[in-house]
């Protein structure tokens, strides 16, 4: 249940209404961004939410329960605001996004209608729709651990706990050229041995992607130039010359915890659990069905 505010409640009571709706975007980054559908810029709650955007919202339909509802937001592209190579380069991927309804005339007078996620985007030459999911939408994602052979930990966070920072794990390097959407090769790598930075990750710190991060899936080195695979395209190519940094990549088995990195300590899976040949085994007197262990 939603408190209004009593000047707000005064002026929604009354014969005619002066309200518009505001949008206020946090990027993972930590830029705030606001946004109006009314005609001019709106500031209110240490924020100022442009006009220049042409925002506007559609209607959204909200249940009892837990169900996880969603809404569309319109948007044209603007120098001030969201441009088309920020959007298509992931910055506003998982960004929060707050929605006001506030009185024009006295943007002091406002209330909070929702909390989102921002979700799928489409983007056109000009313009774009992106979906606004509501929090309840994060019920659907995994949580907790996973009971599985391999390591569930990231390489290098506090449960994994190596440092990644060590001399022989990590580089800085520039591209030297963009083969396609998803791969690149840099002449900087040649020290570090084919496959070392296969499942790492890479970060720019120059060019139109700086301070994007991105998933290795592979690399492969021949006569002194690294070819590295994303995981995923970007839809903006690096360019000649921009800088990034790589981090050793991990698969997550046991013995790579051990030979490559030496902290087998701190490894996060379970690599003796038995399969499933195993528990759906009949018991009888070659099986283990006791309770003693099964690995020595």
């Amino acid at each position: 249940m939603k408190l209004v505010p009593q000047p707000l409640a005064d002026h929604l009571a009354g014969a005619a209404t002066t309200t518009c709706h505001a949008w206020r975007l946090t990027r993972r980054d930590g830029l705030v961004l606001g946004f109006s559908e009314h005609d001019r810029d709106l500031a209110f709650d240490a924020t100022l939410f442009r006009a220049a955007t042409g925002f506007d919202g559609s209607e959204v339909e909200t249940a009892l329960g837990l169900s996880a509802d969603a809404s569309d937001v319109l948007g044209a592209f603007s120098a001030e605001a969201i441009t088309r190579d920020d959007l298509l380069a992931g910055r506003y991927d998982g960004a929060l996004v707050e929605t006001f309804l506030v009185n024009w005339q006295a943007p002091e007078d406002h209330i909070l209608l929702s909390t989102r996620e921002l979700g799928e985007v489409r983007a056109g030459p000009l313009a774009f729709r992106a979906e606004l999911r509501s929090l309840a939408a994060r019920l659907d994602q995994v949580q907790g651990r996973i009971y599985a052979r391999h390591c569930d930990a990231v390489l290098g966070d506090g449960r994994c706990r190596f440092d990644l920072e060590q001399a022989g794990f990590g580089a800085t390097a520039s591209v030297l050229a963009a083969v396609g959407d998803d791969v690149l090769t840099s002449a900087d790598l040649g020290a570090f041995a084919d496959g070392w930075f296969s499942n790492g990750r890479i970060t720019f710190v120059s060019g139109a992607l700086a301070g994007l991060e991105f998933a290795l899936s592979d690399h492969r080195l021949e006569a002194g130039v690294a070819t590295l695979t994303l995981w995923s395209a970007s839809e903006m190519r690096p360019m000649p010359g921009d800088a990034f940094t790589i981090h050793a990549g991990c698969d997550k088995r046991r013995e790579t915890c051990r030979d490559k990195f030496d902290n087998l300590l701190n490894f996060q899976g379970f690599p003796f659990m038995p399969g499933s040949d195993f528990a759906y085994g009949y018991a009888d007197e070659d099986s283990v069905h006791d309770g003693r262990p099964i690995v020595l």
